[in-house]
């Protein structure tokens, strides 16, 4: 079997091999037959194809800001590329009561992050003996992101949270840590187009809780039901100045 761009033949062993390039692109070889002549000179095609790690999982999370409170909502979908392996993983994490980290991307990475975040919120809690703020926490998370930038973790960080003077903070970052802080929404994941559209059409300022949670709560699903990676239905979080309020999607399950 020989690539239609390269002098080198290709064993069948290396054409089911899955590897890593340029430290965020994983790349995949697709078999496309296009002549095969039944003699000793058969010949098959091969198209080389590449995705984003960061869409291996598929994710969908949007932080949206209020009227002295904040949203944040994520889909429930854990996959392998199209194929759905669970309808209940966690991508939206606490901090505190007024903190919350949304992160989309490697299912694997998006665990591993959440642990150090808890270990380092808790050692900075232990020496200051205070809360972490949301500004903190960002700039905590990407400076571990950029620690690691040669070997990055495959998350994009959304953070969502009420300050001291409870006015609402909104934060994201890719996954070397470039911080991007938005005074309306911030989105991530693999139909962010999606998620933007919705976002701008329905977003207006000023929001009270409620119609803060509807307005997430449509955008997230209308914006999933056209994307192949995420949805499973979701789940909502508000932050206020009293406390959280939580609430789950139902969302189409095909």
């Amino acid at each position: 079997i020989r690539a239609p761009d390269h002098d080198r033949c290709l064993s069948p062993c290396q054409l089911i091999v899955i590897g890593r390039r340029n430290a965020h692109r994983l790349q995949s070889i697709q078999i496309n037959i296009s002549t095969l002549f039944i003699n000793r000179n058969a010949q098959v095609r091969v198209k080389l194809s590449s995705m984003s790690i960061l869409e291996y999982n598929g994710a969908a999370i949007i932080a949206m800001s209020g009227k002295d409170c904040v949203g944040i909502a994520s889909d429930n979908r854990l996959g392998i590329q199209y194929q759905t392996v669970a309808m209940d993983f966690k991508k939206i994490f606490k901090m505190n009561d007024k903190l919350f980290v949304g992160l989309a991307g490697l299912a694997s990475d998006v665990q591993t992050l959440d642990q150090l975040l808890r270990f380092r919120m808790n050692l900075y809690e232990l020496r200051e003996e205070r809360e972490m703020t949301p500004a903190v926490f960002t700039n905590l998370l990407s400076n571990m992101l950029y620690e690691k930038r040669f070997g990055p973790y495959f998350c994009e960080p959304v953070i969502a949270g009420l300050d001291e003077k409870g006015v609402p903070y909104l934060s994201t970052m890719d996954l070397i840590g470039a911080q991007a802080a938005a005074k309306d929404f911030v989105v991530a994941g693999t139909c962010e187009g999606n998620l933007y559209g919705m976002c701008e059409t329905l977003w207006k300022p000023d929001l009270e809780k409620e119609e803060l949670f509807e307005t997430l709560a449509q955008a997230l699903l209308a914006s999933v039901d056209r994307d192949a990676l995420s949805g499973w239905g979701g789940v909502v979080h508000i932050i206020t100045k009293e406390g959280v309020i939580s609430r789950e999607l139902k969302g189409r399950q095909d």
